[in-house]
């Protein structure tokens, strides 16, 4: 009881202020020349460290360079008086790099636009030379509806801009609609450009993200001699004339003749031949290595500095593979470089879409600039709470979910807010009761102010979470659902932390597939399961099916007769039926022999696996292996730490409410942006859960991470993959 008195008073306390989780309090600083890290040190009264802890791109002892912009930690707690103004927007310009678009134009009056079929935002954005911003900015339904044919859009006009300054010249480029499945990164490869054109030419692209949405259109430049409908690209390379060079040995070294070498590269004729230092065009020859696409290949970026030899080490292939799939790299290895790797190949790495990710390490890549602005909307029904009675309190907790699950989920994300204090970063937090009250919740949308907000961590119950994230959508703020694995409608803007069953489900089956050399695999299903029992006989074909009696038993002289004497048995449960459960870990159990070993796996380990009727001793001598949304939590340092908050051990939803939370600040101070940050950024894990966000096309954000456990000498374990 003692940590929900304190939960309950601290949430109460947040109902009437708003937290303000003060770090340290930063500067910036421009570099004079002739400075030093000493007399910057002395001049804001910090240490020497204190200014290398926040800059890590200078050295001790190393010379700054003038103009550097430093982040200067302040003695006191306090903020230190700016240079300038000056300064902060050269290190916001720093920090945001190209993310900084122009700044809002008014419009000089408006029409309007009715859509016809098939139509799309980018279409009707080239239509009247506007953005697909500047359309949604007029209509605020486009945030959260998808365009249809009918609607009436109010187009802003603007001040025409001169054509002289048209960026490019219309013949020479064409619109591309993206097909299923494809992303960026094979369009480019496709088209023989790098991802940086791409971006300029669709300045809309976000620059660290790989989704595109089927039939969006891009547009890209015309490529001489192909038919990109045909999936027919011709790709050239660069190639420089050395001295002495003649029309004989061109034809020799690639193939071509006199006259094919003169229509590709027509200055040969209008400087009168050959000559030392001409760059020739030459087409690169094409490897019969199967469609180029992201179900045969996953694609990498090529960072700074990587060299050949670091690129094999990570990805763990020769360089002559590597040169096999991607010829370009006999001219160099370039930063910006797409890559084509087998898709099977694996390492230390995230790949989402086809798309290889760098492994991120969130606590070394915070920018402690960054101030995220959580809202929390949880039932915690304080209207319902007597905090002067303990056992009617008490009660009510014990006999309410909602206010149990909102109590426990905010208890961890209190401990996570330390937490990230501790690492600079500064959160302002607001807390609210929706009360499980529609309109209460809609009362509290209506008096907040969303512009700025970071994140809006709940509502729990299904209608209040549709109704904040439609309201949340129209200022583009993402609404997290700690405790829902989907929704029945298409919430664009909502991160569901559970992951679904189906997600869970083929975990489960591709680690044993992963784990199975000739093992004896044997399926018990009742009626509701039969689809969970077709997708096992697709996986592991061959497998024995053992159906369930009327009185959902199972016939051991059948079983008996399908065991294996030669490898081990593995069977699949798939129940919801505590008592089916009870009887068939006994069976197996009493089967086992010498001469028998059986394994026990389900895809979903539900209710009734925990049942009271169920033998435990059973489940641990058949080592039962099942998927998990969560792991069991030992002794740690968040433990530690909710113990010393609050007097008690962390149930769960605490452990989940740390997690969810840690891992949500994590990511705004990463990138204050969490759409942007989920996109760069592959697998968390924290305490005791899993994330790896990836959006839906139709929908928002769906955790794929869980975990494999089972069950070893009386003990639930991890298990590793």
């Amino acid at each position: 009881m003692k940590i929900y008195s304190k939960v309950i008073l601290t949430t109460f306390l947040l109902m009437l202020v708003s937290i303000n989780a003060i770090a340290q309090k930063f500067t910036t600083h421009s570099v004079k020349a002739g400075e030093t890290l000493e007399s910057i040190a002395k001049r804001y009264n910090v240490s020497e460290q204190g200014i290398l802890n926040y800059n890590k791109e200078i050295k001790k002892g190393q010379a700054l360079r003038a103009n550097t912009i430093l982040v200067v930690p302040s003695s006191n707690g306090a903020v230190v008086k700016k240079d300038s103004v000056s300064e902060v927007n050269t290190l916001l310009q720093a920090l945001q790099g190209d993310e900084l678009g122009p700044q809002h134009r008014e419009p000089i009056g408006y029409t309007s636009h009715k859509t016809k079929r098939k139509e799309t935002l980018f279409g009707i954005s080239k239509q009247y030379n506007i953005s697909e911003d500047d359309i949604k900015r007029y209509n605020k339904e486009l945030y959260s509806v998808q365009l249809k044919k009918g609607m009436i859009l109010k187009i802003p006009k603007y001040k025409k801009v001169d054509p002289s300054e048209k960026a490019y010249i219309e013949e020479n480029y064409e619109i591309y609609t993206v097909q299923p499945k494809e992303t960026r990164w094979s369009i480019a490869n496709k088209y023989g450009i790098t991802i940086d054109s791409l971006l300029v030419l669709n300045p809309k692209l976000s620059k660290i993200s790989d989704y595109l949405s089927s039939g969006q259109e891009l547009l890209l430049p015309k490529i001489l001699g192909s038919s990109i409908k045909d999936q027919e690209t011709q790709l050239y390379n660069s190639y420089t004339v050395p001295a002495k060079q003649t029309f004989y040995s061109l034809e020799k070294k690639f193939g071509l003749t006199a006259s094919e070498i003169i229509a590709l590269n027509p200055e040969i004729k209008e400087r009168g031949g050959l000559k030392e230092g001409m760059v020739l065009r030459i087409p690169a020859k094409k490897m019969e290595t199967g469609e180029v696409n992201i179900e045969n290949y996953n694609f990498y970026e090529v960072k700074p500095k990587q060299t050949e030899f670091s690129l094999t080490r990570k990805f763990g292939v020769t360089y002559k593979e590597l040169l096999e799939l991607n010829p370009e790299l006999k001219d160099g290895l370039k930063a910006g470089m797409v890559l084509k790797l087998p898709k099977a190949q694996t390492g230390n790495f995230d790949v989402k879409n086809a798309l290889i990710l760098d492994k991120i390490n969130l606590r070394d890549s915070i920018n402690t600039l960054n101030r995220p602005k959580l809202v929390f909307l949880l039932p915690f029904r304080l209207d319902r709470l007597d905090l002067n009675d303990n056992a009617a309190t008490k009660s009510a907790i014990e006999n309410r979910k909602d206010v149990k699950y909102s109590l426990g989920l905010y208890s961890g994300a209190m401990v996570a807010l330390d937490s990230v204090a501790k690492l600079g970063i500064s959160v302002d937090v607001k807390t609210y009761d929706t009360q499980l009250d529609m309109n209460r919740t809609k009362g509290i949308l209506q008096k907040e102010n969303l512009i700025g907000v970071s994140a809006i961590f709940g509502p729990l119950e299904t209608q209040s979470l549709k109704e904040v994230a439609l309201q949340a959508s129209e200022y583009g703020v993402p609404v997290v659902a700690p405790l829902t694995d989907k929704s029945d409608l298409s919430l664009n803007n909502v991160f569901f932390a559970l992951p679904s069953e189906k997600v869970m489900e083929e975990h489960m089956m591709t680690y044993v597939e992963g784990l199975r050399t000739k093992e004896n695999v044997i399926i018990i299903a009742d009626q509701k399961n039969k689809s969970t029992e077709s997708a096992l006989l697709m996986k592991f074909p061959g497998a024995k099916i053992v159906a369930l009696k009327e009185d959902r038993t199972v016939d051991i002289d059948k079983i008996s007769k399908i065991l294996s004497l030669e490898t081990e048995n593995w069977v699949f449960l798939e129940t919801d039926q505590a008592n089916v459960v009870y009887h068939v870990g006994s069976l197996l159990n009493s089967l086992i022999s010498k001469d028998i070993s059986i394994r026990l796996f389900t895809t979903d380990k539900n209710k009734a696996f925990d049942s009271e009727v169920v033998s435990y001793s059973h489940l641990s001598n058949l080592r039962f292996t099942y998927p998990s949304a969560s792991r069991e939590v030992g002794e740690n340092s968040f433990v530690k730490l909710y113990r010393k908050r609050y007097g008690a051990d962390p149930d769960p939803y605490a452990v989940r409410g740390f997690d969810l939370t840690y891992d949500l600040l994590l990511k705004l101070a990463y990138k204050n942006d969490l759409v942007s940050a989920s996109k760069l950024v592959g697998e968390t894990e924290y305490v005791g859960n899993k994330f790896n966000f990836n959006k839906d096309i139709s929908s928002g954000y769906y955790n794929r991470a869980s975990y494999i456990l089972g069950y070893e000498n009386m003990n639930i374990v991890e298990l590793k993959e």
